[in-house]
């Protein structure tokens, strides 16, 4: 497994674990930078640890704070402003230069729903 879909995998796991997840702002906003593929994307990250490692270490986001979102407001909120926005999601871009994989917010809604379900089967 790559090391960007070892992180995703992660950032799904973790996600539905907690039920939390961050991204980062600045005076601006949301940063939402545009991909190779010609996309733009926003990261997430999975804990507010990773953002925090983010911040202090990739020159791109040392002016951001982070922004930590419960999964019911990105659920509800982000994913349908996120959809509509063509916008993807970077899901816990990681390394010097803080990439990864870039996600359709509907994949990530889908992915982590399920893992959420299998929590509680397992309780």
């Amino acid at each position: 497994m790559s090391q960007a879909a070892a992180q995703a995998h992660a950032f799904y796991r973790e996600v539905a674990r907690t039920g939390k997840l961050s991204t980062v702002r600045d005076q601006r906003g949301f940063p939402q930078p545009m991909t190779n593929d010609g996309y733009r994307a926003q990261p997430f990250w999975s804990s507010l640890s990773r953002v925090q490692r983010i911040v202090k270490n990739t020159g791109a986001y040392s002016g951001c704070e982070p922004h930590e979102i419960s999964w019911l407001d990105f659920r509800e909120r982000w994913v349908p402003g996120l959809t509509s926005d063509n916008v993807r999601v970077g899901g816990n871009w990681s390394g010097p230069r803080a990439t990864g994989y870039d996600l359709l917010p509907q994949e990530v809604l889908r992915n982590v729903e399920y893992l959420i379900q299998e929590l509680h089967r397992s309780q």
